[in-house]
């Protein structure tokens, strides 16, 4: 089964892609690999949900959907640049950045909701490697930005 239709048959329509700004690339290939930029938790209509910050006013729930939205940004602007998400061989690492008030230290938690997906997308290609960092502040009030690497077939 084709990426494409593994997301059909899980009623995943994929955001987007909204690249960054000059001078930045939302996608670098090099040496069999890709690696996307930090991407937010923007819907179908490129609004970013759930903005602002874990421990404050945003729950552990809206944090774990902003991650998913944020690996889905990630899927689109992958098959922007390689065309297809079938020449991804397995996800490798997901880098998950949470907006979190002092205190907050439920980062996995939210994070999860990016990894959850890249695995019901790509079953054991989905698993990977992943880092859950908390940090004061995102761009544009995002309360979650995903970076994914994933090695190319």
């Amino acid at each position: 089964m084709t990426i494409d239709a593994r997301l059909i048959e899980l009623g995943i329509e994929l955001p987007g892609p909204y690249p960054p700004h000059d001078p930045l690339d939302a996608v670098v290939v090099h040496g069999g690999r890709a690696r996307t930029s930090g991407q937010l938790p923007r819907d179908l209509a490129g609004a970013i949900v759930h903005q602002g910050v874990l421990g404050v006013g945003v729950t552990i729930d809206d944090g774990a959907n902003a991650a998913r939205w944020c690996a889905l940004n990630a899927l689109s602007v992958l098959r922007a640049e390689l065309g297809d998400l079938d020449r991804i061989y397995r996800v490798l690492t997901v880098s998950g950045f949470v907006a979190s008030a002092p205190g907050f230290v439920s980062q996995p938690q939210v994070v999860d909701g990016a990894s959850r997906v890249l695995f019901e997308v790509f079953g054991d290609r989905g698993r990977h490697s992943r880092s859950a960092i908390g940090v004061a502040a995102l761009p544009r009030g995002g309360s979650v930005e995903i970076e994914v690497e994933v090695a190319l077939a």
